[in-house]
């Protein structure tokens, strides 16, 4: 790696990537790279003083880059186009091309690894892991899935050490294109392996298959923390042990709703913390803190640390992310994109606020993931009162003939549901009266979110 002086990114605008970027610029190599679209990300890391060009051409790229293939590392994400101009220029002239996920495993050789999977929760549960090691003064690095409220990046950097052996590095432990094979972990966490992802791996037994090659690849005298309930400690040579919300041997107890807060008291082997009153609501969300606390103990964090960073760790962007709490309404954001998570985000929503009408405002990620899941959404969906649905957004995907957003609303039970043109939802909810909103999905509704909060801040203001 010390023969590399330049580091180009194709896609550099996406969560992983950038964190990715970050790194290497903060480590003194020279780094550039290409997006397709100038999102608040691509706005940030040029702000950093990284050169990004949105146009798929070579004369866009700087001659630096270009002048030696042999110091040049090309990282790329695998949604780049085939014919994508600048990926073909560097094929042709032999470049070392490495996908994302490569490099992190390039990366993480050197350093204590504690790797984070799951089709579910595995953005919220690595931040966790983090903050803690964080808060408690642990040297270590993390490549997020997310931004962080409490520091408002994707990536944390360790304290400089002769040492990089005794550093932890947290790691987003990615089942898409199987990117989590590059990764050798001392320590993992498996929080799910749900049916997800059909369209790259055909069916749900490849996915588990996944996931037990995976966990093949911990350190053998490391440990592993699976949910109960998975079947995968047979597939791996590391110490296993279960946690779950109730069960295992980390789980939760006593939970209640205090002052619009989930408190609960985490039980390990050796003890119990009391108490903990976390800022983050949902149930899902316990169960994330009691993996990430399990890890925590593990290496040897104190529980009164591991409670006071719980209690003051603020979430993820869009992970349960309360845009507006005031005047008695309410607006939460959320990424869900799988029948499971809008589960646990529509029931935690329903049991902080008990008896209150929701407006679900959802927009279908993917075409085969609607095909594949549609019962599952229409269930999930229908805890909702009042469901808006849009269309499906199609991501790396071309359309599949009859698959569409009607699918969904057909099986949906709730009496109050409409198919809505995204460009429509502001007029629409204008007109509607409600208590409890909620914006759920992957693709660009996100860039909903600033208006819809606006307006229901002042509902009589022009915002369409």
């Amino acid at each position: 790696m010390t023969d590399w002086q330049y580091i180009y990114f194709v896609g550099i605008g996406g969560i992983g990537m950038s964190a990715l970027a970050r790194w290497f610029k903060a480590n003194g190599f020279e780094v550039a790279g290409y997006d397709k679209t100038r999102t608040t990300l691509v706005e940030k890391l040029e702000e950093e003083g990284i050169a990004i060009t949105l146009e798929d051409s070579i004369d866009t790229i700087p001659a630096s880059f270009l002048d030696d293939s042999e110091k040049t590392l090309i990282i790329y994400t695998p949604a780049v186009p085939v014919q994508h101009q600048q990926m073909l220029y560097f094929r042709d002239h032999n470049f070392l091309i490495l996908k994302r996920s490569q490099v992190l495993g390039i990366l993480t050789k050197n350093l204590r690894t504690i790797g984070v999977a799951g089709t579910h929760g595995k953005t919220t549960t690595s931040s966790l892991v983090a903050h803690i090691l964080r808060y408690a003064g642990v040297n270590s690095t993390a490549f997020l899935g997310g931004i962080t409220q409490n520091y408002n990046t994707n990536l944390l950097l360790n304290e400089p050490t002769d040492h990089l052996e005794e550093v932890f590095c947290v790691v987003e432990a990615d089942e898409f294109d199987r990117s989590f094979l590059t990764l050798f972990p001392e320590i993992a966490i498996v929080t799910s392996t749900d049916a997800d992802h059909l369209d790259i791996y055909g069916k749900h037994e490849a996915v588990l298959e996944s996931f037990r090659e995976y966990v093949s690849q911990i350190d053998e005298n490391g440990v592993l923390f699976m949910r109960t309930g998975l079947e995968l400690s047979g597939s791996t040579k590391a110490e296993v042990l279960s946690y779950s919300l109730d069960s295992g041997v980390f789980h939760s107890r006593n939970i209640t709703i205090r002052n619009g807060r989930f408190v609960f008291d985490f039980v390990y082997p050796d003890g119990v913390i009391e108490g903990i009153a976390m800022k983050i609501p949902g149930y899902h969300n316990i169960e994330n803190s009691i993996a990430a606390s399990a890890v925590a103990l593990h290496i040897g964090v104190a529980p009164d640390q591991i409670k006071a960073a719980l209690e003051t760790y603020g979430g993820v962007k869009r992970r349960f992310e309360y845009q507006l709490e005031e005047g008695g309404k309410i607006y939460i954001d959320d990424y869900a994109h799988h029948p499971t998570e809008i589960e646990a985000f529509l029931s935690s929503v329903k049991g902080l606020y008990p008896g209150r009408h929701v407006t679900a405002i959802f927009q279908p990620h993917l075409f085969s993931r609607t095909r594949d899941f549609v019962d599952g959404f229409a269930e999930s969906l229908s805890l909702a009162d009042r469901l808006l649905l849009l269309d499906i957004y199609p991501a790396r995907e071309l359309p599949i003939a009859g698959v569409n957003s009607e699918m969904i609303l057909e099986k949906v039970t709730s009496a109050d549901k409409q198919l809505v043109s995204k460009y429509k939802v502001l007029s629409i909810l204008r007109d509607l009266d409600t208590d409890i909103v909620v914006t759920i999905g992957a693709g660009d509704i996100d860039t909903l979110v600033d208006p819809i909060r606006n307006q229901l801040k002042n509902p009589f203001a022009n915002n369409s």
